[in-house]
């Protein structure tokens, strides 16, 4: 198939996750643009023919391997594929979750979107409902949708779930479960064959799966890039700090990559207690390993939960003598009543900002607050979804850390400190190549590291 006309590649967001697959298709639309221009002025060079004719004949090639009579749309211009799966999703009275899919599906390799965190009223039978969704009604309805997917004759189904379900009950302490992975192997029973997310708790669920592929996305390129538009690093001083033992590998990445000192900071806690907000927490005890007087701090972690931890750990930090003090996570939760505590502890001062992403849908009051910075990630989902319809490789992406470390030596020698946000679009382009599987790490931004198993909660 060519990569200019992907008939067989088909989004379905369930609710609650129109936003992001909306955003991802928009991503998917551009990328499948920009190479298919490039694609027709090289053919255009190497046939010694105008790109016109180049788009004619491409097209041609594309109604001639279509199973239909031929593709809609001109014959002399490009013709954007359809990505987005329409579907129906209905809420019974009793409860109860139908989605119905009200195109063919059957031969497609279908990307099913869920953002098991949307806390917020969601639309269904055709927007005349709304209803408040828990993780686990979440999770149903992706069940649902999967197997409306396999009814409807999908040939594959891929799951893009930028939190996985119950990621933190991945470890068996005495009697219970070990939910995090049954809901990955009801998932795979269920005949999901990959499931892609975002900086997983533990990398320990991946080994729980027979047949089942799970790639870990990291969001390390787009948080490194809106820490230089916040700061410059080359006249900070600046410190990584691990907040945890368990963060301390991913932590380890962003010490090589600014090429700054590493510190640790050593919680004790009492696990008879659970911790519930930022006045509640387990802690008992915070040693620092490492220096953090008069400096910069930067803390990396996979989530914040009610962030009670965090906010104590800030408090520390502050009275040990740190100056600014920024924190980067991939799943900004804020649960419970997280974004008011923080909110508290920014007009206190113990922080300076806090970098999330994209990938957990927030209302306006989160976005509106002047320390929370938010990273896009849907141009690396867009990028992962892309090579996986194409069985292309994905080591580029999925373990790329020299690339992250090129590109700060890069951008920092042209003062992009100053210059504001990278395009990080243009980049994504220039990193899919047409002539192979192999994708140029020079050119390629997005960026992974060895990830621990800690979170701030």
């Amino acid at each position: 198939m060519s990569y200019s006309d992907p008939t067989e590649l088909g989004i379905l967001a369930c609710p609650g996750a129109e936003a992001f697959a909306d955003q991802v298709v928009r991503k998917l639309a551009g990328i499948y643009k920009r190479r298919f221009d490039r694609k027709t002025q090289a053919l255009a060079s190497r046939y010694h023919i105008s790109q016109e004719l180049a788009i004619r004949k491409l097209n041609f090639a594309n109604d001639a391997n279509s199973s239909l009579l031929y593709v809609p749309g001109p014959t002399d211009k490009y013709r954007p594929p359809h990505f987005k799966v329409n579907a129906r999703h209905t809420f019974f009275a009793d409860g109860e979750i139908k989605t119905e899919i009200l195109e063919s599906v059957r031969g497609k390799d279908l990307f099913i979107f869920q953002d098991i965190e949307n806390r917020q009223p969601i639309p269904f039978n055709d927007g005349t409902v709304y209803r408040t969704m828990s993780v686990n009604d979440h999770i149903f309805n992706l069940f649902v949708a999967v197997d409306a997917a396999m009814q409807a004759g999908a040939k594959r189904i891929n799951l893009v779930l930028p939190m996985y379900p119950y990621s933190r009950q991945h470890k068996k302490k005495g009697r219970e479960g070990l939910t995090a992975a049954r809901v990955g192997t009801m998932l795979e029973n269920l005949g999901v064959s990959r499931i892609i997310t975002l900086d997983i708790h533990s990398h320990e669920i991946e080994n729980c799966f027979e047949n089942l592929r799970l790639e870990n996305l990291h969001a390390s390129f787009q948080i490194i890039e809106k820490l230089i538009s916040i700061i410059d690093i080359q006249q900070e001083d600046l410190v990584v700090l691990a907040p945890d033992t368990g963060a301390v590998d991913r932590n380890r990445f962003y010490a090589n990559a600014l090429q700054r000192p590493l510190a640790l900071l050593y919680k004790e806690r009492d696990y008879s207690k659970v911790s519930r907000n930022a006045s509640e927490s387990n802690i008992k005890e915070m040693r620092l390993l490492g220096s953090v007087q008069g400096k910069t701090v930067f803390m990396a972690d996979d989530m914040i939960g009610t962030g009670g931890t965090l906010i104590k750990g800030m408090r520390s930090l502050r009275e040990m003598g740190a100056g600014k003090v920024i924190s980067a996570v991939s799943l900004p939760l804020f649960s419970g009543t997280a974004i008011d505590d923080f909110d508290a502890a920014y007009k206190e001062g113990l922080f300076y900002r806090i970098i999330g992403t994209n990938a957990i849908y927030h209302k306006e009051e989160l976005l509106q607050k002047e320390w929370y910075i938010q990273a896009d990630v849907t141009g690396l989902f867009a990028q992962i979804i892309n090579l996986i319809h194409h069985d292309r490789s994905l080591s580029s992406l999925l373990d790329n850390r020299d690339v992250v470390a090129r590109m700060i030596k890069k951008q920092m020698g042209k003062g992009v400190a100053k210059q504001g946000q990278l395009d990080i679009d243009t980049q994504l382009d220039a990193a899919i190549q047409d002539s192979g599987d192999t994708v140029s790490l020079d050119e390629l931004p997005d960026s992974t590291y060895p990830s621990g198993a800690g979170t701030i909660d």
